[in-house]
Order: C-alpha cells, then structure tokens, then sequence
C-alpha cells in the first residue's frame, strides 16, 4: 500500500484525501494547521469549516504533527494557500528524504518571488516534483462526481507515478511534462475568474462573459508561452477547462470575489465573508503584473483588475477602458 500524506486540510485538502481513501489501496495521513480542526476531524470524520457535508474516510489519519505526516510517506501532496507552501515545506524539510515525491496542488504564484509553486519547492527540497492541476472544484471531487485533471512533471515516470496513484473511477488524470503551462494556467485563471466575476456583478450578460473569458485565454497564452510554456497546453485542462470552470461556476470562489467587487462591496468585507477559504486569484494578480513586467508580456485584464483589487478603480471604469483600447487584430 502506498502511503500518501496530504499537507492541507482545507476544502481541496480534504477532498484529495476523501478521493484518494475512496480508491483504496493507500495509507492517507491529512495534516492540519490548526490543532482544533484535526480534532474536529477526528472526532466527527467531517470537515465542517471548510468541506462540510462530506464524510472522511474513518481509515484517514488526520494529524497536527507535520512531522509525523511527513516522516514515513512515498508521496507528499501540499495542498496549503500558495502563500503558505514555502514556510510549510520548510519546516517539513528536515524530515524529508530525496525518494520522496512532492505533489504540488496549490495554485498560485508566490508574491514577492513570482515563483511557480514547483519553483518554490525546488528551492526548498531536492525531492522529484510533480504538479496536479485542472477543473476541479473540491466538493464535486470529494462527491465522487467525475473529473479530469492533470499530473505535470519533467520526469516522466513521477508523472506516470501519480497517475497511477491518483487515478480512479471517479478521477481521470492526464500526464504532461509542460510544468510551466500546467502551474501558470492554473494560477491566472484565477485572475481572468475574478474579472468574469465583476462582469457577473455588473450585470453585463453573456455576451461580454464570452468575450472575458476568451480574451483571457489568450491573455494567459501570452504569458505562460513567455515564460516557456506551450500553447497546446493552455488549450486543455489545466487552461482553458480550469478557465471555464472557474469563470462559470457558481462554486469558484474568485468569480464570487469578483462578482461581489462588481455589485460595489469593499475587498476587505468580501474577503472576511470567506470565513478563512482563499481566493488565490487575488495574491496571484499581482504576480502575474510582475512576470508580465518581466518578459514584457501585454495583459489588460490582469492590469485592470489590478486596478480594481489595489488601487480603487471602479469596475465599470475598467471595463469601460478595455472596451476602449485601440483595435488589433485576434
């Protein structure tokens, strides 16, 4: 039996774990931050803070030792806020060995770096690195409800590793050694996902959703082929699916952020409504802005919801502006 420890017991966290028990075949251990929320998880086998409905394998160790999470697993998957994978690997660290596999789950981009989340566990750990990215939001999962996602890695045979590990009747996953294609597509749709929310508070129809989403993909192309990433790959699950699942779904949290902004609510009073859940999309704007400054990649739709977020633009303001830029050719 493979022994999988998950980092991360929030709605996502949780689901992989339920998926993974669901399977079988594993011995999963899923580790907390939070002593009182282990405990919860223990003691009731649900997740009430963040997945609640959902029950939790009796056979999932649930633990606030990330030590003891981390000591005896094959296979590590970090599944904390992007802002947080850093300081969590590094006090796991010590106990690592190199066979370990390190699955990346979050998705996002570390703010003051602009690192990819496989770039920020590379420079913490010397461990095989695999990503998994894709539409999937975490209570269809942990339904047992079908989805297809996808595990990225330059080393084929980690790829092919939690793909076999990871995969069931329930979840599909496909390989890809595309890992900057993958990491990106999954972090900037979180942004083009906040902007389709504001359209959504605005009342704006489907007409200019449309128009959003696809002139966010090709936004997201631009960016991730700078930074090394392939077209193809943008194109499939982890772009463009994980891009209308996000945009569309009543269930994504940076579209409910962003449709929340558009009806006039200050950030810091839809933020606090989250009751601790994060909208990566909001962190990742900026680093997007950041890598887009770097290789002098145009994004319009990240630098005007940019505005929005940090520095009080008014949403009709800012789509008034992209529907005035000057005319160019698709």
């Amino acid at each position: 039996m493979s022994r999988i420890a998950v980092l991360g017991a929030g709605a996502w966290g949780t689901a992989l774990a339920i998926s993974l028990a669901r399977r079988g075949g594993h011995q999963i251990a899923l580790w907390s931050h939070s002593e009182p929320l282990a405990e919860q998880l223990t003691e009731t086998g649900e997740n009430l803070q963040y997945l609640p409905g959902y029950t939790v394998p009796f056979d999932v160790r649930v633990t606030a030792d990330l030590v003891a999470a981390v000591s005896d697993a094959e296979i590590i998957v970090l599944v904390t806020p992007s802002e947080h994978l850093r300081g969590v690997l590094t006090k796991a660290a010590p106990a690592l060995t190199r066979e370990q596999v390190i699955v990346s789950a979050a998705k996002g981009l570390e703010e003051t770096s602009l690192l990819r989340m496989s770039q920020v566990i590379a420079s913490v750990a010397e461990n095989p690195v695999c990503v998994l990215s894709g539409p999937s939001f975490a209570a269809e999962v942990a339904a047992g409800i079908p989805t297809a996602i996808v595990a990225a890695s330059s080393m084929a045979a980690v790829a092919q590793r939690v793909q076999k590990e990871f995969s069931s009747p329930a979840l599909r996953l496909y390989t890809n050694d595309d890992v900057a294609g993958v990491e990106l597509g999954g972090a900037l749709k979180n942004v083009i996902a906040l902007a389709a929310g504001v359209v959504n508070g605005l009342e704006l129809g489907h007409n200019a959703a449309a128009a959003l989403i696809t002139r966010g993909i090709a936004e997201m192309t631009r960016l991730a082929l700078a930074c090394g990433g392939r077209t193809q790959t943008l194109a499939g699950l982890s772009g463009l699916g994980d891009l209308v699942l996000t945009c569309t779904g009543s269930l994504s949290r940076n579209r409910t952020v962003g449709t929340e902004l558009g009806r006039g609510r200050a950030l810091p009073d839809i933020l606090a409504g989250l009751n601790g859940k994060v909208a990566e999309g909001v962190r990742s704007t900026t680093a997007a802005l950041g890598l887009a400054a770097r290789y002098s990649v145009e994004m319009p739709i990240t630098e005007q919801m940019d505005a929005i977020l940090h520095h009080g633009k008014r949403p009709k303001d800012a789509i008034r502006e992209l529907m005035a830029r000057p005319g160019k050719d698709e």
